[in-house]
């Protein structure tokens, strides 16, 4: 089992930034493919963000493309999220997802992600 903890969020006004920290504990998290998901109000839960157990190549949704930045510490056994530029279309509750075992084409699909944080908000408003 891996419990999964992400802290960071909050209120940012347009154009700055936030660094979401996934924290695990149980497993080591450097085995585990660990993205991050986010809700927003209204919306159905959407990939934010990956990075590979295997290789550590990173992969992002085309609307985050050179403002969000994905990274492990396997020192830490956690998982980061630099988000710049921000908008308010990204304000959502940003969650953590981590699977063991997952395959390169689900790795934006969120049913196929065992262990789940339980969310952190980000809201990005003047």
């Amino acid at each position: 089992q891996v419990q999964l903890v992400e802290t960071g969020g909050g209120l940012v006004q347009p154009g700055g930034s936030l660094t979401l920290s996934c924290a695990a504990s149980g497993r080591t998290l450097s085995r585990f493919t660990v993205a991050w998901f986010r809700r927003a109000p209204g919306k159905e839960r959407e990939f934010v963000a990956a990075i590979r157990a295997t290789n550590s190549n990173p992969y992002y949704q085309d609307s985050v493309k050179g403002r969000f930045t994905i990274s492990r510490d396997n020192a830490k056994n956690g998982v980061y999220l630099e988000m710049k530029s921000l908008k308010p279309d990204d304000t959502a509750v940003y969650y953590c997802a981590a699977d063991e075992r997952l395959i390169l084409s689900s790795l934006r699909t969120a049913r196929d992600y065992d262990y789940w944080g339980q969310g952190t908000q980000v809201t990005v408003s003047s």
